[in-house]
């Protein structure tokens, strides 16, 4: 069997008929087209790098280099610039503040009408009163011995407490702790310190009677018994006036008086040791809440005549109390307000004898201001001091 028919026939039928090709072109013609593109890729191709010439890259530090130059040389004008124009500006300041001569401040001449008026800023002081009552015809200032509080009035007037207002006369004062004693019924206390050194019926000391008062004052035993007799028994009413030097609070001041409360409860426990002295201190603590005293105001502290204790503070200030009338540099010219009032008379007695007896007390200089002030008292007859004419 013969399959050469068969696959030539095959072969036939499935021959693929061949799409016609185009027309061929020139072979030079397809060179001479090609030719230019492969001269421009040949001539556009970099040539090696020459030696003898910088890279690029040190091209590049060079000009970054110049460029920061130029940029610091431009702050540095900036600079020198913005320098020169300050100093300029403060010559022509200087220039114009000491060149130009100021015409002085008008002088006033008539006096102001304000109650209100500083103090502070008046060389001498000037009494301004509130309008309750009207003050005596004089006021003698007392000097203190401090730039701070200069002045002290040797009359203090208490229109808050009663009306007529209470006068009370200094007795003493001292310049630690910037307070003085003063006493209202002087007639009572005078008499009271005569009878102790001269017996019933004397109205006056003598010279050597004088030296007996002196001493005895002096003695931190005896002065401190005829302190306490003669506030226990005259009766008089008395007051110590304090006017710190500087700012302080309620604390600090209450704390020195309670140190002293304390101690003479532990040194004399038949007289202050009971119960009843400590409720007292507890309420003396209570009328010091939290506050302050400026400097230059005014604290006082009332003794009654039974020995209840009144604390007052002078108005004005940052505890919310009524407006004063301007701080008086211990004048004490401000609208007062009290604290409250401890009603056990050892309180008071106690706070007195710290200021005027005993080895130590709170100011020296202020107990022998208050014994110098006492002398001055019993050289006179009784009841004549407050007769007294201050000119």
């Amino acid at each position: 069997m013969s399959f050469l028919p068969r696959t030539t026939r095959t072969i036939r039928h499935t021959r693929i008929p061949l799409l016609p090709l185009s027309p061929a072109r020139p072979p030079c013609s397809r060179l001479t087209l090609s030719l230019p593109s492969l001269q421009r890729s040949l001539t556009n191709h970099p040539t090696p790098s020459d030696p003898s010439r910088p890279s690029d890259e040190t091209l590049h530090r060079i000009s970054l280099h110049r460029l920061e130059a130029q940029q610091q040389a431009e702050k540095n004008r900036r600079t020198y610039y913005s320098a020169t124009g300050f100093l300029l500006g403060m010559i022509a300041i200087y220039f114009t503040a000491t060149a130009i001569d100021l015409p002085p401040p008008q002088q006033k001449l008539d006096s102001p009408n304000n109650n209100s008026t500083s103090l502070l800023d008046n060389p001498q002081p000037i009494l301004v009163t509130p309008p309750s009552f009207s003050p005596p015809d004089t006021q003698e200032p007392v000097p203190t011995g401090t730039s701070t509080v200069p002045f002290f009035p040797r009359h203090l007037l208490f229109p808050e407490r009663a009306n007529p207002p209470e006068e009370y006369q200094l007795l003493g004062l001292g310049v630690r702790t910037v307070s003085f004693l003063s006493i209202q019924d002087i007639a009572s206390f005078q008499a009271s310190l005569i009878r102790h050194i001269a017996g019933d019926g004397a109205s006056t000391l003598v010279a050597g009677e004088k030296d007996k008062l002196r001493a005895e004052l002096y003695d931190p035993e005896k002065g401190e018994a005829l302190w306490s007799a003669v506030l226990e028994e005259s009766g008089a009413r008395t007051l110590v006036r304090i006017v710190p030097t500087r700012n302080t609070d309620f604390g600090h001041l209450r704390d020195a008086w309670v140190r002293g409360l304390t101690a003479r409860a532990q040194k004399d426990r038949t007289g202050y040791g009971d119960e009843g002295f400590a409720q007292a201190v507890g309420e003396f603590k209570k009328v010091f809440q939290k506050g302050e005293v400026p400097k230059g105001r005014e604290l006082v502290l009332v003794r009654e005549g039974k020995g209840n204790l009144e604390v007052w503070i002078e108005g004005k200030g940052k505890m919310g109390y009524s407006e004063g009338m301007g701080p008086g540099m211990g004048m004490g010219l401000g609208i007062r307000k009290r604290l409250g009032v401890v009603g056990d008379e050892r309180v008071a007695r106690s706070i007195w004898l710290g200021y005027l007896a005993g080895k130590t007390v709170s100011s020296e200089e202020a107990r022998k201001s208050v014994v110098e002030g006492v002398m001055e008292f019993v050289e006179r007859p009784v009841g004549t001091v407050e007769a007294q004419v201050h000119v």
